[in-house]
């Protein structure tokens, strides 16, 4: 009988050392696109897809994402009183019921595997979501939501993938396809970071997973690949050589990569031009500052 996908587990013990200054103080999750937090993007879209159970796997340093979720009774107060509505329910938005989120520290930065593997106890023996941060992801469906229903047609383990240009398939993993069916694909490989002429496919793999048990079982080794470190990317490829049951998932979205600069500010154009109390305002001051640049070229 296969089980339903509610517990999702968020990776958000990372320094944020990209976007410096701003995180000495501030985790990274919390930087806004317009006026939510990266972290809200990725609640929002777990919630839509039937998440009931959020994991979150910190380091030191992290206070403000856990005070982020938690209530504001003095804030909630004030905006009853000035009858603020559409305030108060943007805020409850952001609070967590008790029981909801868990916390588990991460003590050393050994890897995305390691960190997915922190959370073991409170995954047990269920399949589980990962989400991470930095692609935030803009699509009609919630892609989360697009990956538990095939999930739940597979059986299987799920990677969100997008296709990319031959000249960036070095900063991502490849599939190696082994079936071609459409939106999904059966995966006999993956292939870390290649150089563009070894690149098995144009189909990269981003930050949403779906991952049954046995993953959890692989990271238990504690091996060690690239960098070092506990790649999730080995645990996801040991079960294809062990159960063949891994598919890739060609996701309905635009995903921005907000572990960059170029991508955070791509991501806040974007949004911020699909708000309408700030898309005309936002828009003319674009095309604004687009003309005055040429002019001075």
């Amino acid at each position: 009988m296969k089980k339903t996908v509610t517990k999702a587990i968020f990776p958000v013990a990372g320094l944020g050392t990209r976007f410096l200054p701003a995180t000495k103080s501030i985790p990274k999750e919390i930087l806004c696109l317009v006026d939510k937090p990266l972290i809200q993007y990725a609640i929002d879209e777990a919630r839509d897809a039937g998440i009931e159970e959020f994991i979150f796997v910190t380091s030191r340093g992290k206070g403000a994402l856990e005070d982020y979720f938690d209530g504001a009774p003095q804030l909630e107060q004030a905006l009853r009183a000035k009858n603020k509505v559409k305030l108060l329910d943007t805020l409850m938005k952001s609070t967590m019921d008790s029981g909801e989120i868990a916390y588990v520290r991460q003590r050393e930065a050994l890897g995305l595997g390691h960190a997915v593997w922190c959370a073991r106890r409170l995954i047990g023996d269920e399949p589980f979501a990962v989400i991470l941060t930095d692609d935030v992801i803009s699509s009609e469906r919630p892609v989360l939501q697009q990956m538990v229903e095939a999930h739940e047609q597979t059986g299987g383990n799920i990677v969100a993938a997008m296709e990319v240009a031959p000249s960036k398939a070095s900063a991502y993993g490849l599939l190696d396809i082994k079936e071609d069916m459409g939106s999904l694909v059966s995966v006999k490989g993956m292939v870390e970071k290649p150089e563009p002429e070894d690149a098995p496919s144009n189909l990269a793999v981003i930050g949403r997973y779906i991952l049954t048990p046995e993953i959890m079982r692989n990271l238990d080794t504690q091996e060690r690949g690239a960098g070092g470190e506990i790649q999730l990317t080995d645990a996801i490829a040991k079960e294809i050589a062990n159960s063949d049951n891994v598919f890739g998932y060609r996701f309905e979205g635009t995903r921005y990569d907000c572990g960059s600069k170029a991508g955070f500010l791509q991501a806040t154009v974007a949004f911020g031009l699909a708000r309408g109390d700030l898309s005309q305002e936002f828009l003319d001051y674009l095309i604004e500052t687009v003309e005055c640049r040429r002019a001075a070229q």
